[in-house]
């Protein structure tokens, strides 16, 4: 697979990281602005990447690319991937899909159409560890509540509490605590549970954003509370709980690095199935996975539920008056 790179931020070391290890991907290219051109030289020495480019639709042309690895600022998700696929290039999609439900479904249904691969990459999903959650919660017999904590102080908190406003506490950027943490928490359970009937979402709003906030998501026979911080910190954590047993992780639901099953018999025990320190690597493996063996099945499932996340997402903002920018 010939992958070109869009963009040059925090997350691209990891994706380089991660895709490195597998001898499927192959670095075609990578793209962003000019200001990022050492950035991205570096990249290129250290990972072998062939190709720089300053100009998208450049690297869109350039016919020997099979897949677009996208990875901009959120508001930017939609049109950029947008153009990706009308250049029949297969996308992978940073998290959050795009800035609202409807986006989303537009780009969805492009890829449909022309049978294309779009993924939105999304940790959780993949890792050895959440699919043995999956595999043990018959264990924990009727799930009563689950509870998942997502708190990271920012650093641009500060910047944003003095009025510079950066991408994450943007409204205009399609930021905020749900778009940029919680979104792991809702992709978490909703993997594992499907779709609530209904949600709730309290958040602490600061000049038009949610800096933090407490979501409910109500199943027919249990609650489950996801909280994303931004402003704030506290010990991160995961926790499902049946009336004959538990899970429990000290992790965050985007990392999931070990967890403990414990039953009311007291049976304990600790799983790490995540051999691979690179947080990317299983969804990355699972992409090429479905790409190469023509799964498009699959693909489609995971787009559903990447769909039934941005439909919880515009929800939650629904009711806090958050509004983001539509970028259509």
């Amino acid at each position: 697979m010939n992958v070109g790179i869009l963009g040059s931020g925090l997350i691209v070391p990891d994706f380089l990281a991660a895709a490195s290890k597998i001898k499927e991907y192959n670095f075609y290219g990578i793209c962003a602005t000019e200001r990022s051109k050492d950035r991205m030289e570096n990249f290129s020495k250290e990972y072998g990447i062939k190709h720089i480019y300053l100009n998208y639709d450049e690297m869109l042309d350039n016919e020997e690319i099979d897949v677009i690895y996208v990875a901009v600022p959120n508001s930017l998700h939609y049109s950029f991937t947008k153009k990706a696929l009308l250049k029949n290039k297969n996308v992978i999609l940073e998290k959050p899909f795009t800035s609202n439900y409807e986006e989303a479904k537009e780009l969805a249904e492009l890829a449909e159409e022309r049978g294309l691969y779009l993924f939105e990459a999304i940790t959780n999903q993949y890792y050895p560890n959440y699919l043995k959650i999956k595999e043990l919660l018959p264990e924990l017999g009727d799930v009563k509540i689950v509870q998942l904590n997502y708190s990271q102080y920012s650093r641009r908190y500060d910047e944003f509490k003095k009025g510079n406003i950066l991408p994450v506490f943007d409204p205009k950027k399609s930021g905020g605590a749900l778009m940029d943490l919680n979104v792991y928490n809702i992709h978490f359970v909703l993997g594992l549970f499907g779709e609530p009937e209904s949600i709730n979402y309290f958040a602490n709003i600061e000049k038009g954003i949610d800096t933090s906030g407490v979501l409910i998501l109500n199943y027919p026979t249990f609650k489950c509370v996801a909280v994303g911080a931004k402003d704030c910190k506290a010990p991160t954590s995961v926790n499902i709980q049946g009336d004959k047993g538990y899970i429990h992780s000290d992790y965050q639901s985007s990392v999931l690095s070990n967890f403990t099953y414990g039953s009311n018999l007291g049976e304990e025990k600790e799983f790490n199935l995540n051999l691979y320190e690179e947080r990317l690597y299983y969804e990355l493996v699972a992409f090429k996975d479905m790409l190469l063996n023509k799964d498009y099945e699959k693909n489609l499932k995971q787009l559903k539920h990447s769909l039934n996340v941005m439909k919880i997402l515009d929800e939650a903002r629904r009711q806090v008056g958050v509004e983001i920018q539509n970028s259509k």
